[in-house]
């Protein structure tokens, strides 16, 4: 699979998040509670709570994508305060998403990332890619999804897949 189409593939599965989100203010709405209570909610308590998942998740996203292609990765702020702002930074990086183009992935067994953290070493672009920014991505993204879950939002695995390309 090329990494474009993986790209796309997460751009789709933010948009489904962002219909799990939808979805949890609807439940808050219908149970009448702030739907703030869940933006602090932890599955463990080292764990990062849900406003921070979905931050990391959209961050991971970018971040694949961009330094994968050699791209600067555009700076996001993390001041979301509602479930409505953190829908509105899932919207942002999906169309960001959008703008990618299989071109933008030529030369990737070649081009080298590396981090700060790695203490000067690197790995290649399609390395990072796989074994890096996208196992990142799907571990905060399922780690939002089974905090709502786990809050009570009435969410399945369909919403998690989305819709399919069924014939």
């Amino acid at each position: 699979m090329s990494i474009h189409l993986t790209v796309l593939e997460i751009g789709k599965m933010l948009r489904n998040l962002d219909a799990c989100v939808e979805k949890a203010l609807a439940h808050a709405e219908e149970r009448k509670f702030d739907p703030k209570v869940l933006l602090q909610s932890r599955l463990a308590p080292d764990m990062f709570p849900l406003i921070r998942q979905i931050q990391l998740a959209c961050d991971n996203a970018r971040w694949a994508a961009a330094r994968t292609a050699g791209k600067e990765t555009p700076a996001q702020a993390d001041d979301e305060q509602t479930l409505g702002d953190l829908r509105g930074r899932i919207a942002a990086v999906a169309g960001y998403l959008e703008g990618f183009s299989p071109a933008d992935f030529a030369g990737a067994d070649e081009r080298l990332v590396s981090l700060p953290r790695w203490g000067g070493m690197s790995m290649t672009g399609s390395e990072y890619f796989y074994q890096h920014g996208l196992p990142n991505f799907f571990f905060h993204l399922v780690t939002a999804y089974a905090l709502l879950r786990h809050n009570g939002v009435p969410l399945g695995k369909r919403d998690y897949l989305g819709n399919l390309p069924l014939r």
